[in-house]
């Protein structure tokens, strides 16, 4: 396994990213659209991709959300890569990244419907806090944040 550093003009990254999207639209069927529009990555400056013997089989990103904290973004394995632990190192490294750029602490929110994201992010010690931004109200949504250490 390598990690790897990059940007969203990464074309593993964006690869994956399409992937995720086509993903995404079928588990949030009519609610798609509405969280598509905040999932654009042509300038998300921090981003995460795992290869797998050359191959890219997970990533995330980050971006500032404000000057404390960043929100994760783009969290992606393939199906196939799933349960060995890769967004768990995906998250770690984003987490690493976000303190070393001086952030206290990351958030994120993720679908209700997301049952697997839901226990990623219980198991990395993510507290649910209220929905935040644009998510504010969303049935769906389910925000996290988690202090840096």
């Amino acid at each position: 396994m390598k990690t790897l550093r990059t940007t969203s003009e990464n074309p593993d990254f964006q690869k994956l990213v399409k992937q995720l999207d086509a993903y995404l639209a079928v588990m949030d069927g009519d609610e798609h659209a509405f969280y598509h529009q905040y999932n654009k990555i042509d300038l998300l400056k921090n981003c995460v991709v795992i290869f797998d013997n050359d191959e890219a089989v997970a990533c995330g990103a980050i971006k500032e959300m404000d000057s404390k904290s960043m929100e994760v973004k783009r969290m992606f394995t393939l199906p196939e890569k799933r349960g060995k632990g890769l967004a768990s190192l995906i998250l770690k490294e984003l987490e690493t990244w976000a303190k070393e750029l001086g952030y206290e602490k990351t958030v994120l929110e993720t679908g209700k419907r997301q049952v697997e994201a839901v226990a990623l992010y219980n198991k990395c010690v993510y507290k649910v806090i209220p929905n935040y931004g644009q998510y504010i109200g969303v049935e769906n949504s389910i925000c996290f944040e988690k202090e840096l250490e």
